[in-house]
């Protein structure tokens, strides 16, 4: 699916349809909204995203969309959209910005600057960071995942993480619950993680690992049964999870760590952060690149 995305952005941008345009858009999209009360005046309503993605990907009958959010980024002036865009291969999360005169629109990501551009996240996950983790706590190097377990993406990672958190072994790394909204099981598998980890943390890897090779036998109708026979089999005691996944407090421990992927500008699965700088779009070809990263980030005081 990041394929098939990135494939439409560069024909996008190489055609220069980005460009906002007004026309009726199908009956699949979101219906006609204004933007909200209280939005900036210069942010879009919900009608002018819609018609927009209608102009630029409505020329591919089998892909569909929902509009996720409309809201300020955390540049002045600029709105951060989100959409949910889907075809027969999958679903992934879309972002984009739209410029304060609404007649253009950005793609890619906003990055920080300074002379110490990655010291803020860095600092706000050191803070925020409460899943399990692996390597010495005063590393000099602190690797956070933010991942969802049923996400596609992240159990095609999840073998070159393995090998990075292996080729480093004097760094510290710490996995955090992020459940997209688009998989109907993934909250679940989130509050079964959690669980896990917090009854043992040798157990916490080998679940999220035996969850992943078993992700497309898991349903939202068959989780529950799936995830508690996984944590049995990870080391925990299944019944005891289940019980702990359903309670009110596991939900808020998710949310929570969904709170701070958010504050950070989490948005798609598997993102991975190396002392505060990101790395999204993880490409599970490039261990080399990533372990130069973690290499590189010990050496900077």
């Amino acid at each position: 699916m990041r394929c098939f995305l990135n494939s439409i952005f560069l024909f996008v941008l190489a055609c220069g349809l980005l460009a906002s345009q007004t026309t009726s858009s199908s009956s699949s999209k979101p219906a006609e909204k204004p933007a909200a009360p209280d939005a900036p005046a210069n942010q879009p309503s919900e009608a002018t995203v819609d018609s927009f993605l209608q102009q630029t990907f409505g020329y591919q009958p089998d892909l569909s969309w929902k509009i996720s959010s409309i809201r300020p980024a955390g540049v002045a002036g600029l709105t951060e959209i989100t959409a949910i865009m889907a075809n027969g291969h999958g679903q992934q999360l879309l972002r984009f910005y739209s410029t304060p005169d609404g007649q253009h629109a950005i793609f890619g990501d906003i990055v920080p600057f300074g002379a110490r551009p990655f010291d803020p996240v860095k600092k706000q996950l050191e803070k925020g960071i409460t899943g399990p983790e692996r390597g010495p706590k005063d590393s000099p190097v602190t690797i956070v995942e933010f991942g969802d377990l049923q996400c596609p993406a992240c159990k095609a990672a999840q073998p070159t993480v393995e090998s990075l958190v292996a080729a480093e072994p004097n760094a510290r790394f710490v996995f955090q619950n992020f459940p997209l909204e688009m998989h109907n099981w993934a909250a679940k598998g989130a509050a079964y993680a959690d669980c896990v980890g917090k009854a043992s943390n040798d157990a916490f890897w080998k679940f999220i690992t035996k969850t992943y090779e078993s992700q497309s036998d898991i349903t939202a109708a068959t989780a529950d049964e799936k995830l508690t026979a996984l944590a049995d089999q990870a080391g925990a005691k299944g019944s005891e999870i289940a019980a702990c996944a359903a309670k009110p407090e596991t939900k808020a421990s998710v949310e929570a760590s969904i709170a701070l992927g958010k504050s950070v500008e989490v948005t798609s699965t598997p993102t991975l952060f190396i002392n505060g700088r990101r790395v999204g779009n993880f490409d599970p070809h490039l261990l080399d690149a990533y372990k130069n990263l973690v290499e590189f980030a010990a050496k900077q005081k």
